[in-house]
């Protein structure tokens, strides 16, 4: 059975609608929450044309991240690196979609820390809800969560006004994976939302 077959499935049971805290900003727990998710499923990947931020998105050890790390060329390869709790693991790539500007790769099998997902019902949108990442830390300062609020890009994609690097989860405000950062912008990044990622898997699955 093809890894991402049940990838996609834990993917269409998150399907939750939203959440009541969306209509205010995150508090200070609700950061912590997120920050706590971050330290425990976010991983560095190293790709044959890059380096990229990771996230684990299922408990088998797939990651997800974006295409500048591992291109489509490399679908099927075991090209990549997955550093998670002070180990280099080898990783094959599962999936890289140019048009989307996602990638997973798997890890070695084993369980791993994947984070809670939360996909937009239909008909619904990341415009305008408050948003959590974690920026990472400069000139010895350290990570830090922020929020900011989503708007609307050219479709299916959405601006944040976020320092985040590509590969870079986001968070709502129950500390649910909402969307994945595929590249920077001038005033902040672009994100793709979970429920994209799942139709992507689901078609790349089909014989």
């Amino acid at each position: 059975m093809s890894r991402l077959f049940p990838l996609a499935l834990v993917l269409c049971l998150g399907a939750l609608p939203a959440a009541a805290s969306d209509s205010g900003r995150p508090s200070r727990a609700d950061l912590q929450r997120v920050m706590e998710h971050h330290r425990r499923s976010v991983v560095k990947i190293l790709g044959p044309r890059r380096a990229a931020t990771g996230v684990f998105v299922g408990t088998a050890g797939q990651v997800l991240t974006s295409v500048e790390s591992v291109g489509e060329e490399y679908v099927g390869l075991s090209v990549a690196t997955v550093e998670h709790a002070g180990q280099a693991l080898p990783a094959r790539v599962l999936l890289a979609n140019a048009t989307l500007k996602v990638a997973v790769v798997a890890a070695p099998d084993g369980t791993y820390p994947a984070v809670p997902v939360r996909l937009l019902k239909e008909g619904d949108s990341l415009e305008g809800h408050w948003l959590v990442g974690v920026v990472p830390g400069a000139r010895n300062r350290p990570e830090k969560p922020e929020t900011a609020q989503a708007t609307r890009a050219p479709a299916p994609f959405y601006d944040v006004p976020l320092a985040l690097p590509p590969g870079s989860p986001v968070f709502d405000s129950d500390g649910r994976l909402v969307a994945v950062v595929v590249q920077r912008t001038r005033r902040g990044c672009r994100v793709l939302p979970m429920g994209e990622v799942k139709l992507t898997l689901a078609a790349s699955d089909k014989p």
